[in-house]
């Protein structure tokens, strides 16, 4: 059968929120089958538990934002995104301020400090969310639309587009298209970073976002041309960060899915939307576990290790 997974000890590290610019230390934590991924605030007078779950998303502005009450979880995409790439089920995650440290920008660090803790098989089965019927949610009409979609399929893939008319991004691949049955998470996904553009910093910051951004932890880009001196990773990076942050977006369901992810230029909020939208509607989906390897599809058949 296949089992739900968390790791064998504690790991932390420190870091910057993107969007805060504050400094954070993060710690990871074993948790207890059937926890899920939660979320914990620490600084508080009394800490605060944000489960990593759709409905709990309060603020999609340039990230998910995990909120109760006042308070928030911020920029939690990219862990979420290492956590389904290395398919763990059970965590705990304990911070001292308001956002998850951006780290280099991508899901690289989060993956080291998941690997470097060391995946544990608990005695409990891994249950997935199976789509049995498309959903989609639109934004806009003709060529301004952006959508995202799911669709039943036997493992998980995803297909992205995007189309940002920058000459440093129209030079790349625009779309790509990731079938972890055949294509590592680690190799082809983790890395990506986050990207932006040096004319929108002022009035991102004048909204209280990108405090912290540099070209440590981000592509940034004037009008023509990638800044950073070390250029890109991948040749479709741009396109490949979409995807990352969408894998952790979409787990944000509570349960990884059996499902096919096709989008057009879609964000935080669409996909976000996406996720409550398949939640609403129970006859798209099943919960379902696998009794054995061979019968379960091959996007989740991978060894963590060679993930």
């Amino acid at each position: 059968m296949l089992l739900q997974r968390t790791i064998k000890q504690a790991v932390s590290t420190t870091g910057v929120g993107l969007h805060s610019g504050r400094r954070v230390e993060i710690t990871l934590r074993p948790a207890e089958p059937n926890t899920g991924i939660v979320f914990h605030r620490v600084d508080l007078p009394e800490i605060v538990d944000l489960p990593a779950r759709a409905d709990a998303v309060g603020d999609t502005r340039m990230a998910s934002v995990l909120q109760q009450g006042s308070v928030r979880v911020s920029t939690v995409e990219h862990l979420m995104s290492a956590l389904a790439g290395l398919g763990v089920d059970n965590l705990h995650v304990d911070l001292d301020a308001e956002e998850v440290p951006i780290m280099d920008g991508s899901a690289g660090t989060f993956v080291y400090l998941l690997r470097s803790a060391g995946l544990l098989e608990q005695n409990a089965p891994k249950r997935f969310l199976r789509v049995l019927k498309p959903v989609e949610v639109r934004e806009g009409e003709g060529p301004a639309a952006k959508w995202a979609r799911l669709e039943p399929h036997d493992g998980f893939a995803l297909s992205f587009s995007i189309d940002f008319r920058h000459p440093a991004i129209d030079s790349t691949a625009n779309a790509a298209e990731i079938d972890f049955a055949k294509d590592s998470y680690v190799k082809t996904i983790a890395r990506a970073r986050t990207f932006g553009f040096a004319s929108e910093v002022e009035a991102l910051r004048s909204m209280g976002l990108a405090r912290g951004g540099s070209l440590d932890n981000a592509i940034v880009m004037d009008e023509y041309r990638v800044l950073n001196a070390d250029g890109l990773r991948y040749d479709d990076e741009f396109v490949k960060h979409k995807i990352l942050d969408a894998i952790g977006d979409l787990y944000l369901a509570g349960k990884p899915l059996v499902a096919r992810y096709v989008a057009c230029k879609s964000g935080h909020a669409l996909n976000n939307q996406l996720v409550r939208a398949l939640l609403a509607r129970q006859d798209c989906w099943e919960l379902v576990s696998y009794e054995s390897r061979d019968t379960a599809p091959a996007a989740f058949t991978r060894d963590w290790q060679l993930a």
